[in-house]
């Protein structure tokens, strides 16, 4: 079936609000709680954790719950639906901390935390899973797979261009209530954009068989392929969490100033813009020129890496306060992290037709719920790293916000500066080489197992 441009424009504007949602999160958590509410950065770190590993066990049953799903309103869309409106009351919760200290807040914290990783993956499942679902042809997959992602793209830039001076003008100079009300526009946007992608996506009438947990782990540790493109994701996407954690500490203690946050906001719209350049014209570029996916992504990683080096030599040089000069590098940074998004979403579709050819079962849901995994444990384990490291080199929050912004030690900011550059190159690295040992589904591939799957389906 092709798809109108209204439904891929619905399928994008779902993209965008989900996010805002998850950028939001991901990047501001630690800080919002650690310099701002003043718990420790190890703590708050270890909890992330933690909930990643409660969520390695909600997510298989979210994929079988999904199969298992026959509704008038499809397989995907309930869940997309329900998902959606009570990950939206959770985060506005997250970001709305009652003031304390302690236990309390611990607690709290540690609650509602691992409540929004249970409620986004009711909603991130169903919605990348009705990529395979809503098309059945390489292209076509590879097209929406494009409007997804760069329109995700697109979500996380407008949280990075905007959440600190939104935080500034809504709060008054109280980050604690401009955190507040950013979470609650966010979080209404949210609702906005999925009900209209639930109104206008509709589904192939196809059959999934129905797995129980024990074999839908079977399907993923059956499927080489797809537990390759998992371990791509995971590398690829903590080393960008572990820039963007990082990144605004960088900006208000070591690069300073009383305009620090329209600093931040410049690089990030910078970084934003670029990373959406990626999706919408490099790798488009690069595909038309028939550059095969699996070399782009390798010139991907290749342009990552070489972005970070450059970006380390200019702060060891100490050239720490020359915005122009250090958004060049990260401009290639964000360029290549958004041709990556784009080819692991295609990789991961592709690997749901390898696991048919190899098993008989077409597990899209069970794939998908992979990938909403592995990007929340990316996250968790760069949140962790963020907070160990920050520990490590001893940075002191802000916890009072009437005070003046604390004045760091020559050995924490050099330590800010190794950790924000030296550990991303490090698992874009890995991830390299794990790549070219282990994965198979090249294009021609790709393609030979859709001709076999469409021959065998007439």
């Amino acid at each position: 079936m092709k798809l109108s441009l209204k439904q891929k424009a619905a399928f994008g504007l779902g993209a965008v609000g989900k996010d805002m949602v998850y950028a939001l999160s991901a990047s501001y958590v630690m800080f919002y709680y650690q310099d701002i509410l003043g718990l420790s950065a190890t703590f708050v770190g270890l909890i992330l954790m933690i909930a990643r590993v409660f969520d390695a066990l909600n997510d298989p049953f979210m994929g079988v719950l999904v199969a298992k799903t026959k509704t008038r309103w499809g397989r995907f869309r309930p869940w997309l639906f329900s998902g959606t409106i009570l990950n939206a009351i959770v985060l506005y919760a997250l970001f709305a901390a009652p003031v304390g200290s302690g236990a309390n807040l611990m607690v709290y914290f540690s609650v509602v935390y691992i409540l929004w990783g249970v409620t986004y993956t009711m909603m991130d499942i169903p919605y990348w899973s009705m990529i395979p679902a809503v098309t059945d042809t390489p292209q076509d997959r590879e097209n929406l797979s494009v409007v997804g992602r760069t329109c995700a793209g697109v979500g996380s830039a407008l949280i990075a261009m905007f959440t600190m001076l939104a935080v500034g003008a809504l709060g008054g100079g109280n980050d604690l209530q401009g955190f507040r009300y950013v979470a609650l526009g966010v979080a209404v946007i949210f609702v906005v954009t999925e009900v209209i992608c639930c109104l206008f996506m509709r589904e192939h009438q196809t059959e999934m068989k129905v797995s129980s947990v024990k074999e839908m782990f079977k399907a993923l540790f059956g499927n080489d392929q797809a537990l390759t493109v998992v371990a791509a994701i995971v590398l690829i996407n903590m080393a960008l969490y572990l820039t963007s954690n990082f990144i605004i500490y960088f900006f208000k203690y070591d690069f300073g100033g009383e305009g620090w946050k329209g600093s931040y906001t410049l690089f990030s719209t910078v970084g934003g813009a670029f990373q959406i350049l990626g999706m919408m014209i490099l790798y488009p570029m690069l595909r038309k020129n028939k550059m095969p996916n699996e070399k782009v992504f390798l010139l991907a990683i290749g342009m990552a890496v070489g972005g970070y080096a450059v970006m380390l030599v200019l702060l060891l040089a100490g050239i720490t306060h020359n915005l122009i000069l250090l958004c060049i590098p990260g401009a290639v940074v964000f360029a290549a992290n958004g041709v990556l998004s784009v080819l692991t979403t295609v990789f991961l579709s592709g690997s749901v037709d390898y696991g048919e050819i190899q098993t008989g079962r077409r597990e899209e849901s069970v794939i998908f719920s992979m990938q909403t995994f592995v990007v929340k444990a990316a996250s968790g384990v760069a949140v962790f790293l963020t907070g160990i490291g920050l520990d490590l080199i001893g940075l002191v929050g802000n916890a009072d916000e009437e005070a003046e912004i604390v004045q760091q030690t020559a050995s924490t900011l050099t330590g800010l500066r190794l950790l924000m550059t030296i550990l991303p190159m490090i698992g874009l690295i890995v991830a390299v080489l794990f790549f070219k040992k282990k994965f198979r589904l090249t294009d021609a591939y790709a393609k030979e197992i859709s001709d076999q799957l469409k021959a065998k389906r007439k």
